[in-house]
């Protein structure tokens, strides 16, 4: 029987799993049957937590769709609370190796009941020669905020493109409506730019410390929040001039909370909670 722990951040849920339990399994096709709604036990994404040589503890995040991701904000934040409750990790302030590198997080702990969790996600990407994309030649674009064009089915959009250890596409629109993020975020995934795909966000400026953002995940499909995407969705905004550098982001299963330092490294601070723990017989 494997043991497991749901959790969820801002709506994103996710299957924690210890890896000594599934290092035998082909981890793309687990974390596939763990994340079926109808068949598993649900989830946007499966975390296996083990043991790191170089941080307290080691993080490895898959899409429902089987993909292995870099990193992921609200996942990050589920597992810290997770191994701060569980007593892996024996105090609030811990190091989380991941495929991203290692990430400084903190829990806001009252009564040892962690209240809040906070991510240093570092300074996200923007050197066009760093980033996983493909840019046709004789393509103009900017060449320090990688500004592209799309043309997705009858209409042409603008997008920045970014990586947070993941890669994003973060358009600004007016209105957003939940079938625009899905008619355009399925295009603009797979678009012919991206050779890895692309996480798609779409983000509608409130005034400059508060935005709106509706999210399409590479590997997830439509979730309810995405915590690189709210990073790199106040980092684009910010360095267009148009935010502060504190930023309230709004999303469907909640608000998370952005920081932009002098250096550019970007905090982000929000909920994670437990769902249910279970065994499931494989």
């Amino acid at each position: 029987m494997l043991k497991f722990t749901k959790m969820q951040g801002l709506g994103n849920d996710f299957v924690c799993v210890d890896y000594e339990q599934v290092n035998k399994y082909s981890l793309n096709i687990f974390a596939k049957y763990i994340c079926d709604r109808h068949f598993g036990i649900g989830a946007d994404g499966v975390i296996l937590y083990s043991k790191s040589k170089i941080a307290d503890c080691k993080m490895r995040i898959f899409n429902s769709d089987g993909t292995e991701a870099g990193m992921c904000g609200n996942g990050i934040r589920c597992l810290a609370r997770l191994m701060y409750e569980k007593g892996f990790v024996n105090k609030d302030k811990m190091k989380i190796e991941t495929l991203a590198g290692i990430k400084e997080v903190e829990c806001n702990t009252q009564n040892e009941k962690v209240m809040s969790v906070k991510v240093n996600m570092g300074k996200p990407q923007m050197d066009i020669n760093r980033l996983p994309i493909y840019i046709p030649r004789n393509y103009k674009y900017h060449p320090n905020k990688c500004k592209l064009m799309f043309k997705v089915g009858d209409r042409e959009v603008e997008g920045i493109f970014l990586s947070v250890g993941n890669p994003h596409t973060v358009i600004e629109y007016k209105e957003i409506t939940d079938n625009q993020v899905t008619k355009y975020g399925r295009i603009v995934e797979n678009y012919k730019y991206f050779p890895q795909k692309t996480n798609v966000e779409f983000v509608e400026i409130i005034d400059r410390r508060n935005i709106i953002m509706k999210v399409w995940e590479r590997g997830a499909g439509r979730t309810l929040a995405c915590g690189t995407g709210a990073v790199a969705s106040s980092y684009a905004m910010y360095k267009e001039e148009k935010v502060d550098n504190e930023v309230n982001v709004k999303l469907d299963g909640g608000d998370l909370k952005i920081y932009i330092s002098e250096n550019e490294e970007v905090y982000m601070e929000g909920n994670a909670l437990k769902v249910f723990e279970g065994e499931i017989d494989l």
